[in-house]
């Protein structure tokens, strides 16, 4: 059967983004040194600590305290104590969990905006990083200055400055031989793996479209202004609902989206889209937040194939996660616990009947790699997926049709410098298209 053909400039592309990648990481590396060894005989115990606590964080210990059998979790951090404090007490209450949680770690619970910097230092071998995504370039450097291996919760940044950041960072992580595991769990998917490899190996021919929906409810909407507690700073406010601020969530599509962008680029084996469009909006009041609820894009390949991809918030609405992937010899249909085939080649997954959580299998085979020292390295693809998003939102903030290059060297950056829990943080407009004014990209000929 012969393989899917991509995009006739699918493996340049793909250099070209590995190139200028590599570039950005010289610029921000200094002198090499040799690299170091970093693999974990089995009998070493991993240190493991989490920095930002919430849903995902605590969704995040227990698939890493499960995944190998020597590890203990070490240390904790997170803007609030308590929820720190709070979490670990949920954690402890887990039967399969409970025993591997460190007799001190009492000791190693930390608070506040520099909370991941105590848990660094607390001398960990596994960083989960899953604080909200704006912070997540500048917590994977530290990590990686640390010498600790990292898990990474998708996106790896909000704004463009910020990915060529971590890219630059990943370069870092190569020279130590640091693993770094990628929050983009569908790749670890039984069910996704066993579809994909045959739409790669020829399945269902050469792909012409792709119809990739996330259609849920709302995510953490934003309270009422006058929720907010006296004296609370604009910036405590904002951290506080981070989902509703572009600059520390990436919008949805972006945090959640990421997703359905991330299949597409796995369908096109992480070859560059040559441009994307599309629209965008919110049709239900948000007080303060600055987030869409609903976007359509649609990402150009070459030989005028075309990905769209849908993902909106909806109260009381249709939901439908899925993706459809048409080509000329049949159908590919993916869905959270199905997946199959139609046409030249039908097939239908069912063994094992009952799939693995792809969360536990991320996580088991980030912990082997540790282990054996044969470095796993999700960098690269964290990026591209990251930067697809990024370009998606982008075009629908604009209204434009934004190539891969505008893109790439667009001057973008949302996160501010220097973020103080009691300074005033002016929150940006919401993007309409047509106003320059409310636009946060400043693209050089677009």
């Amino acid at each position: 059967m012969s393989k899917t053909n991509p995009p006739s400039s699918a493996e340049s592309s793909r250099r070209a983004f590995f190139k200028t990648t590599g570039a950005v990481a010289a610029a921000g590396t200094a002198i090499g040194f040799p690299a170091v060894a970093k693999s974990a005989p089995n009998n070493q115990k991993l240190k493991i600590g989490v920095i930002g606590t919430g849903g995902r964080g605590g969704g995040a210990i227990l698939n890493a305290l499960k995944a190998d059998d020597n590890v203990e979790l070490w240390a904790m951090g997170d803007l609030y104590y308590e929820m720190a404090e709070k979490k670990l007490g949920a954690i402890r209450n887990q039967p399969d969990a409970k025993e591997k949680v460190s007799d001190g770690i009492d000791s190693r619970i930390f608070g506040g905006i520099d909370s991941y910097k105590k848990v660094l230092d607390a001398g960990i071998d596994v960083a989960l990083l899953t604080t909200p995504p704006g912070f997540r370039p500048q917590h994977f450097r530290a990590a990686v200055d640390a010498g600790v291996h990292a898990f990474v919760e998708k996106p790896c940044a909000t704004d463009m400055e910020g990915v060529k950041d971590f890219l630059a960072t990943s370069k870092l992580a190569a020279e130590k031989n640091l693993s770094v595991l990628c929050g983009f769990c569908y790749r670890y998917s039984q069910l996704g793996r066993a579809l994909f490899d045959r739409i790669h190996d020829g399945a269902i021919g050469d792909i012409r479209s792709v119809h990739s929906y996330y259609y849920a409810g709302p995510v953490k909407p934003m309270p009422e202004p006058s929720s907010r507690p006296d004296g609370m700073s604009d910036t405590e406010w904002q951290i506080k609902n981070w989902y509703n601020f572009t600059w520390l969530s990436g919008d949805g599509i972006v945090e959640q989206g990421c997703h359905n962008v991330d299949r597409v680029g796995w369908l096109f084996n992480d070859t560059n889209p040559v441009a994307a469009f599309g629209s965008g909006g919110r049709v239900r009041p948000n007080n303060e937040g600055n987030i869409y609820d609903h976007f359509n894009i649609t990402y150009e390949y070459d030989n005028n194939v075309k990905a769209h991809v849908g993902w909106r918030q909806y109260v009381k609405s249709y939901n439908n996660v899925s993706d459809t992937i048409i080509g000329t010899k049949g159908v590919a249909n993916f869905a959270p616990g199905k997946a199959s085939i139609e046409g030249e080649n039908p097939w239908t997954y069912r063994k094992p009947r009952m799939p693995k959580s792809m969360y536990d299998i991320e996580h088991e085979e980030f912990f082997a790699a540790i282990r054996s020292g044969e470095r796993k390295d999700d960098a690269e693809w964290i990026g591209h997926s990251t930067v697809m998003a990024i370009l998606g939102r982008t075009a629908c903030y604009s209204g434009k049709r934004i190539t891969w290059d505008n893109m790439w060297d667009a001057d973008q950056k949302l996160v501010p410098n220097n973020i103080s829990m009691t300074a005033p943080l002016e929150i940006r407009p919401m993007r309409i298209p047509g106003l320059s004014e409310t636009q946060d990209t400043v693209f050089a000929n677009v």
